[in-house]
C-alpha cells in the first residue's frame, strides 16, 4: 500500500472518532454504588427489615474521595453519564495512537550521525 493512502486511511479513521466523540453527550467520572441497609425491624423483634435502595455516586475532586447521595431516577442519569465518560476515554486512548501514527508517516526523523568509529575508518 503507497505510504499516502495509508496516511489517508489513519486520517479517516481518526476523523470518525473525532465525529463520535461529538456526539457522546455529558460525560461524569466515578461510580455509582447502589445500597441497602439491614437492621433489626423495630415492630417485630428479632426480625430483619431491609431499608433502601439507597444510590451513591463516588468520584474524586482535587485527590479527596467525594460521595453524594442520588435517588433512583439521578441515579439512571448520572450512570449514562459515567457510562459516556468511559466511551470517550476509550475513544480518545484510539485517537492518540492514531495522532502517533500520523504524525511519524508525516513528519521526518532525525537523521543518524555517522559514527566516529566509522568516520575514523575513512580517514586511514
Amino acid at each position: 500500500m503507497p505510504k499516502g493512502s495509508s496516511e489517508q486511511l489513519l486520517r479517516q479513521r481518526y476523523d470518525r472518532l473525532a465525529a463520535r466523540l461529538g456526539k457522546i453527550g455529558p460525560v461524569l467520572q466515578g461510580t455509582i454504588t447502589e445500597r441497602t441497609i439491614e437492621r433489626e425491624d423495630p415492630a417485630a423483634p428479632g426480625k430483619q427489615k431491609t431499608y433502601g435502595p439507597y444510590y451513591q455516586w463516588t468520584w474524586k475532586r482535587r485527590g479527596k474521595t467525594v460521595t453524594v447521595n442520588l435517588t433512583a431516577s439521578q441515579a439512571r442519569v448520572y450512570q449514562k453519564a459515567i457510562d459516556n465518560h468511559r466511551k470517550m476515554e476509550k475513544i480518545l486512548k484510539e485517537m492518540r495512537a492514531l495522532s502517533l501514527k500520523i504524525c511519524e508517516a508525516t513528519t521526518e526523523g532525525v537523521k543518524k550521525r555517522k559514527s566516529k568509529k566509522q568516520n575514523n575508518l575513512g580517514l586511514s
